[in-house]
């Protein structure tokens, strides 16, 4: 058989397609996989498909395989229509071509080590606006390491809007788009007093929990106030490896969160640490000040205080926290289902303080990013 630039080997039965490429790499396609997703059945201009799983044959036999042109042909039995596959994409579907980039995640464990402007990405306002490849490579950067920085974002009412116009969509809120983070008398939320906060995630109580938030400080305080940032990925590890029956109890407790206010009532359960299919950690969702009362017997009870305690002491480990002093015009974006943050306490009433905050859906994070790198890469939109 005529090979392709490549691969070094093509190989076929009636139920599977495998090839092998240069490299090393090896894919192995079973038929029907194939007959699903022959790009004959997709929408030229969309890209969607234009048949079902149930329309298709339930074991189609391959009759045989070829080269034309630079792509794979695959003929079925009883079928007059091949299917062409291009080389490349078929290695894109293999585990040898690695994760999809932005979900690429770093995780950094002794945060006390890391410096905020060494570490972690930074980007000037002007930049993320006009440098579509400096934002391109500040939005990768936010997705791998859950946490990133703009500096000189104008200190106005509407700069945080402004920004985050090139990260992701405003995820409204009862807080409306934006909330303004200072001391006032009798807070309906301690984020409005002038106590540190330990670290958490934001609203775990919401369906959905907001996928990222973002911080723009107006106004520091040159004493106190400090941001606090954890990587709640590298501190669920930490569990897992050191206490397995304990992450395995706060993985598998749903964990009920309120949020409560004469016009608002918010609940939702969740777990404080979040699977995936394959077992990988896939949120974190930490917020002591809006648990709720949990019902559960007291063995169960007791199981799953002594993993919740064990988790809190590890947030208050100096080494795993991240301290940072943000400036005037400064602006962090952190992924609040993984990153956790909070601050040192302060005084507003020797020095104000005023952040102004809003949450991004991940969704659209996630989007501007892969829509930047295909960009970059002057890839087809599908």
């Amino acid at each position: 058989m005529q090979g392709i630039a490549g691969i070094e080997r093509i190989d076929w039965s009636a139920g599977s397609l495998i090839l092998e490429w240069a490299q090393g790499a090896v894919g192995e396609f079973s038929s029907l996989w194939l007959r699903d997703n022959r790009p004959e059945d997709r929408d030229a201009h969309s890209g969607q498909r234009l048949v079902d799983v149930a329309d298709l044959p339930a074991d189609p036999r391959i009759r045989a395989v070829g080269v034309h042109g630079g792509a794979i042909v695959v003929e079925w039995d009883g079928e007059a229509a091949a299917a062409r596959f291009e080389p490349g994409w078929l290695f894109a579907q293999t585990p040898a071509s690695g994760p999809r980039p932005e979900l690429v995640r770093r995780r950094w464990p002794e945060g006390a080590r890391l410096r905020p402007t060494r570490d972690f990405a930074w980007l000037d306002y002007a930049s993320i606006r006009g440098d579509s490849c400096g934002r391109g490579r500040w939005l990768m950067r936010l997705l791998e390491d859950g946490l990133a920085f703009l500096r000189g974002v104008p200190a106005t009412d509407a700069g945080i809007l402004e920004a985050m116009a090139e990260v992701g969509r405003i995820a409204e809120t009862n807080y409306g788009q934006v909330f303004d983070v200072r001391s006032v008398p009798q807070p309906e939320n301690l984020a409005y007093s002038d106590l540190g906060l330990g670290l958490h995630t934001d609203n775990p109580y919401r369906e959905p929990v907001p996928g990222f938030q973002a911080l723009h400080a107006l106004v520091t305080s040159p004493d106190g106030g400090e941001s606090l940032f954890a990587d709640g990925f590298a501190l669920a590890d930490h569990l897992r490896a050191s206490a397995p029956a304990d992450f395995a109890c706060l993985a598998q407790t749903p964990v009920p969160f309120s949020y409560r206010t004469p016009a608002v009532e918010l609940y939702a359960e969740r777990p404080l640490i979040q699977l995936a299919c394959d077992g990988s950690i896939a949120a974190v969702h930490y917020n002591n000040r809006s648990i709720a009362p949990l019902r559960l017997a007291a063995g169960p009870a007791a199981r799953f205080y002594r993993a919740y305690r064990r988790f809190a002491q590890l947030l208050r480990e100096p080494d795993f926290q991240l301290t940072c002093r943000l400036e005037d015009g400064d602006l962090v974006v952190f992924d609040n289902q993984r990153v956790l943050h909070g601050r040192t306490g302060f005084s507003s009433a020797r020095h104000p303080r005023h952040l102004r905050g809003c949450y991004l859906t991940r969704d659209s994070v996630l989007s501007q990013a892969a829509c930047a790198r295909r960009a970059a890469a002057a890839e087809p939109p599908r």
